[in-house]
């Protein structure tokens, strides 16, 4: 099937380059043609024909600048680790060398078919307060067979590399899918005593435990059985790639999966994008293109990290039920003690639901009660937990203030005097719900208040970004046009959070 998937895009290479082609001929100002309804139907066309038949490359981070203490700095992204399977990736700002140091976060990205650039928005939210790493994750057909396996065991093991290489106080997130193998990771280090480990680790929207309120995608992974994936989505690269032989869970099978999803809506979004060009509306035609250009761009997996991921997360549920092991080691939750923990759902996710992540609070029963906190996102689904006006105004700034609240200097400012338990605005403390209860979460504990942005015009954005991340799609196109307002967003933010704590 890979194969002809690959040779369907050779077949189809000409006639791509001829529906470019006409897309210039017809866009062209010295064509007469280029400013008539006709001229901008067929360029529309053969745009829309040339978009839903390409590969798409992977994107690039166009990160370049970001606003510290009301200071514009340029930032630039830097490998800093290689890895055969993963590049660590620092975002470093030009900052003046007497400022304070600022927390610092590694950014776990998933891997699940899409680029680490999917994360793009929440990297720009954390820059102007944070130093802030991030996995890029290197698509499988490019890897060599010589360079070897890479499972769920390797991954854990690449996030505890990172860790050292970063060293002590640094703040670990997991962004959905890697919220397990951070987990993992933390209590190996606590079960090894490992002095690097992280001060700090934020789960967002994540499935700790697909027992509970499962989704759809939980549903088909029990329902199907591994045998199943093993025979059905398992492929091997095909020549001429570097990874030539490999076995693979291919990107264009998770894509076809993320469209089916909402079919519907992505069919409409196209239609619209072709009367956007028609109608000569660039503005709205650009997002679709910045959108899509994002969205399309997958890689593939190992086919032993995608079925071990598949069969001990999804179908045994291995994690919730103290039965997860790193290398013949089963890991024990409970052995997290000095790690905060921060989770955080999205009231409206359909991809991990609600409660999924909240299940790391009870698992991590050991962590006193001032160093966890969870919070319910109302109103956003999947993507809007880590990207969007509501992640910028109300989720980022818990994970800020989660993080100068718990690292090292301040526990050693906090060393001399008990702390308080967590509780909740009642003032009664608030209790985990069991992981295997498949109602609904209750109320979070210890949350932060934030109120939303009172302008009008902001709310307005903000809705608007919330419905098209409910069409399933990544980080809304506005964050580019004025990343300004997002930071300047956050530090209002934080100024409440302060007030309130």
């Amino acid at each position: 099937m890979y194969e002809l998937y690959e040779w369907n895009h050779a077949v189809l290479a000409p006639f791509r380059a001829m529906a470019d082609a006409t897309r210039t001929f017809y866009q062209n100002p010295m064509n007469p043609l280029a400013g008539t309804e006709m001229g901008r139907t067929v360029a529309a066309m053969a745009e829309l024909f040339e978009r839903t038949t390409r590969v798409y490359s992977k994107p690039e981070w166009q990160i370049h600048d970001t606003l510290v203490g009301g200071l514009r700095v340029p930032v630039v992204d830097r490998t800093v680790m290689t890895k055969p399977f993963a590049r660590l990736v620092h975002f470093e700002r030009a900052l003046p060398k007497e400022r304070p140091a600022n927390p610092r976060f590694l950014i776990v990205a998933p891997m699940s078919g899409h680029y680490a650039t999917l994360l793009r928005g929440t990297v720009e939210a954390l820059l102007p307060y944070a130093e802030v790493y991030i996995t890029d994750w290197i698509d499988a057909r490019l890897v060599p067979l010589t360079e070897g396996r890479f499972d769920l065991d390797d991954y854990v093991d690449y996030i505890i590399e990172m860790l050292h290489f970063l060293g002590p106080d640094t703040h670990v997130i997991g962004v959905c899918q890697p919220a397990v193998p951070v987990m993992m990771a933390a209590a190996r280090m606590a079960h090894d005593e490992d002095p690097a480990a992280p001060a700090s680790m934020t789960l967002m929207g994540g499935p700790i435990d697909t027992r509970v309120n499962p989704t759809g995608v939980n549903r088909l992974a029990e329902s199907k059985g591994i045998d199943w994936f093993r025979d059905n989505a398992v492929m091997k690269v095909p020549f001429p790639h570097p990874g030539f032989m490999r076995d693979v869970y291919p990107g264009f099978l998770q894509l076809t999966g993320f469209m089916s999803m909402n079919l519907d809506r992505h069919l409409i979004a196209h239609k619209d994008f072709f009367w956007h060009l028609v109608k000569n509306d660039g503005d709205s035609a650009e997002k679709h293109r910045i959108f899509y250009d994002e969205y399309n761009a997958v890689m593939d997996l190992t086919a032993e990290f995608y079925l071990q991921t598949v069969e001990e997360v999804f179908i045994n549920h291995s994690l919730p039920r103290g039965e997860i092991t790193h290398r013949g080691l089963r890991l024990d939750m409970s052995k997290i003690r000095h790690t905060a923990l921060l989770t955080v759902e999205g009231e409206n996710d359909d991809i991990s639901g609600v409660g999924q992540t909240r299940a790391a609070q009870t698992l991590c029963s050991s962590i006193p009660d001032d160093m966890r906190v969870h919070y319910l996102q109302p109103k956003v689904g999947h993507y809007g937990v880590f990207n969007g006006s509501r992640f910028r105004a109300e989720i980022a700034p818990r994970i800020i203030d989660f993080a100068l609240t718990h690292g090292l200097q301040a526990r050693e400012r906090r060393a001399a005097q008990p702390s308080p338990a967590s509780t909740d605005a009642s003032g009664s403390k608030d209790e985990v719900p069991d992981p295997a209860d498949a109602a609904p979460a209750p109320a979070p504990m210890a949350e932060l208040t934030l109120a939303p942005p009172a302008d009008p015009i902001e709310e307005a954005a903000m809705e608007a970004e919330h419905r098209a991340a409910e069409l399933d799609l990544p980080h809304g196109v506005d964050e580019a046009a004025s990343p300004a307002k997002g930071a300047s967003g956050l530090m209002k933010a934080l100024r409440k959070v302060k007030r309130k704590s």
